[in-house]
C-alpha cells in the first residue's frame, strides 16, 4: 500500500513539474504534458508487471495525444496489443496493432537501423502472423516485407526474410505471385542470410535456422523445377552471357535441383569454365558428364577440379567421387587407390573405407585359386567396414549392416584347419589389396 502510494505522489510531483510549462512545451508532451508524464509511467509500470489490460487505457492516452512522446510508446504498445490479441481474438486490435507500427514510422522513422525499413518488417511480420488464413492479407504482408527488404537490404532481420519467403510460398500456390519473382527472392534472400552468417557469427544458429526455412519453404512451392528454371534463367543467360554471379546463382540451383541433364545447365557450366577455369567449374561440368555417362570426359573434369581444389575437404570429396566412378566400371585397384588419396584429405570419413571394403569383397572370386582364399579376402573387407564405424559414426548403420551380409562368407572352422589356421592369428593378403588381416571362422 504505501508502495502505490508513493507511486503516485511521485506521479503527482512529476504532474506539478510539468504543469507550468503544458501550454508552452512542443507537440511532444501533447496538450497537457503533465497528463501526458503520468499515463505514460503508469503504463511503463503495469507493462512491467505483465499487466498490459490495465496498462492499455493509460498507454492510449499516451499515444493519441503525445505520439512524439518516446520511442518506447511503440515498442510497449506492441506488447499490449500482441497481449489483447491473444487473449480477445478480436480483430480490431490487429487493426490497432498495424496503427501502432504505422504512427511509429511517422515519428520515428528516420533511424537507419530502427527505423521505416526495420519497422515495416515487424509490421508485415506481425500482420501474416495473425492474418495468414485471409490470402488477401498474406499478400499485403508479403508487399509489406518486400518494401522492409529493399530499405533494410542486408541489414534486415532474418526472420523477416523467414516469413517473407512464407507469404511468398502461400501467393504462388494461389497463384497470386509470378514463379519468377519467388525464385528472385529466394536468391537475395539466400544471399542476405549468407552475408549475415558471415558477419555475425555469434548469431549463426538463429541464422542458419531462418536459412533452412527459407530453403524448405522456397523448394516447397514447386516453383524450381528443372523445367521451370530452364524458363526463367535461359533468356537471363543469354543476355548476360558473362555476368559471373549470374552463372553462379543458376548453377546453384541447377545443382541443387540435380538438373545436370538440362540444356541450360550445359551451356552454363561450359561458360563458367571458359571464362574462370577453376575447381568449381570443373566439378559442375564433371556432374555434367556423369548425368550423361560421359564417365571419360567425367574422370577428366574431376582431374582438373581435384589439381586446382584447394580445400582440403572438397579435395577429399572429388577424390571419392574419382573412386565411385572407378568402383562402377569395376576398376577395382583404381576405386581403392582414390579412396586412400580421399583420406589422406580426410582420415576421420568413414565412406571411403566402406567403399575400400566393397571393392575387397567384389574382387573376391578373382583372388587365388581356391575357395578358402577367395572368402578370405572378406576378412579384409569386413576390416574396412569395421574402421568406417569407428572413425565416423555416421556410417555405423550400413557398415554394420555390411559385416552381417559379408560375414557370413567367412571360411569354416574345417578350412581354416586343414590350413593350420585359428581364429585370431594373422593372415596376408597379397596382390593390389595387400592387407594384414585377422582369421575368423564361421562354427
Amino acid at each position: 500500500m504505501k508502495t502505490r502510494l508513493s507511486l503516485v505522489t511521485l506521479m503527482l510531483l512529476l504532474a506539478s513539474v510539468f504543469s507550468g510549462k503544458a501550454q508552452t512545451l512542443d507537440a511532444k508532451y501533447g496538450l497537457d504534458s503533465a497528463k501526458t508524464v503520468l499515463h505514460a509511467s503508469l503504463y511503463t509500470e503495469l507493462v512491467k508487471q505483465k499487466n498490459y489490460k490495465d496498462a492499455l487505457p493509460h498507454w492510449r492516452i499516451v499515444f493519441k495525444d503525445a505520439p512524439k512522446f518516446q520511442k518506447t510508446t511503440y515498442k510497449k504498445g506492441v506488447s499490449i496489443m500482441r497481449y489483447m490479441i491473444s487473449k480477445t481474438k478480436n480483430p480490431k486490435y490487429i487493426d490497432s496493432l498495424m496503427m501502432v507500427y504505422d504512427q511509429r514510422i511517422i515519428y520515428f522513422g528516420n533511424d537507419r537501423k530502427y527505423g521505416k525499413g526495420y519497422i515495416l518488417g515487424r509490421k508485415g511480420s506481425d500482420l501474416f502472423r495473425y492474418k495468414h488464413k485471409d490470402l488477401t492479407s498474406v499478400k499485403e504482408a508479403y508487399n509489406i516485407m518486400k518494401q522492409a527488404v529493399e530499405l533494410q537490404k542486408n541489414i534486415v532481420e532474418a526472420a523477416v526474410l523467414d516469413k517473407c519467403m512464407e507469404c511468398a510460398k502461400m501467393l504462388v500456390e494461389n497463384e497470386e505471385l509470378p514463379k519468377e519473382e519467388v525464385v528472385n527472392d529466394y536468391l537475395k534472400f539466400i544471399e542476405i542470410c549468407d552475408y549475415q552468417i558471415q558477419k555475425y557469427p555469434k548469431k549463426n544458429k538463429n541464422l542458419e535456422a531462418a536459412k533452412t526455412n527459407i530453403e524448405n519453404n522456397f523448394f516447397a512451392a514447386g516453383v524450381a523445377s528443372c523445367e521451370t528454371l530452364g524458363e526463367i534463367f535461359t533468356p537471363k543467360f543469354k543476355a548476360n552471357p558473362n555476368d559471373m554471379d549470374l552463372l553462379n546463382k543458376i548453377l546453384k540451383l541447377l545443382n541443387r535441383q540435380e538438373c545436370e541433364e538440362s540444356p541450360l545447365y550445359a551451356m552454363v557450366a561450359e561458360k563458367k569454365y571458359e571464362l574462370d577455369p577453376n575447381a568449381d567449374a570443373a566439378h559442375n561440368l564433371a556432374r555434367m558428364f556423369i548425368k550423361k555417362k560421359d564417365y571419360a570426359k567425367t574422370k577428366d573434369y574431376l582431374g582438373k577440379a581435384i589439381e586446382l581444389e584447394e580445400n582440403a575437404e572438397n579435395k577429399a570429396d572429388l577424390y571419392f567421387k574419382m573412386a565411385s566412378i572407378y568402383f562402377s566400371e569395376n576398376n577395382l585397384q583404381a576405386a581403392k587407390n582414390s579412396a586412400l588419396k580421399a583420406l589422406s584429405h580426410r582420415p576421420n570419413w568413414g565412406k571411403p573405407y566402406i567403399l575400400i571394403g566393397k571393392a575387397y569383397a567384389s574382387y573376391s572370386k578373382k583372388y587365388g585359386t581356391s575357395e578358402f582364399e577367395h572368402q578370405s579376402v572378406f576378412w579384409a573387407a569386413v576390416d574396412k567396414f569395421i574402421k568406417a564405424k569407428r572413425v565416423d559414426p555416421e556410417c555405423a548403420e550400413e557398415a554394420n549392416a555390411l559385416i552381417k551380409t559379408w560375414s557370413q562368407y567367412f571360411p569354416t572352422q574345417e578350412e581354416a584347419f586343414f590350413l593350420t589356421l585359428k581364429n585370431g592369428d594373422k593372415y596376408k593378403i597379397g596382390g593390389w589389396i595387400n592387407e594384414t588381416t585377422t582369421v575368423r571362422v564361421n562354427h
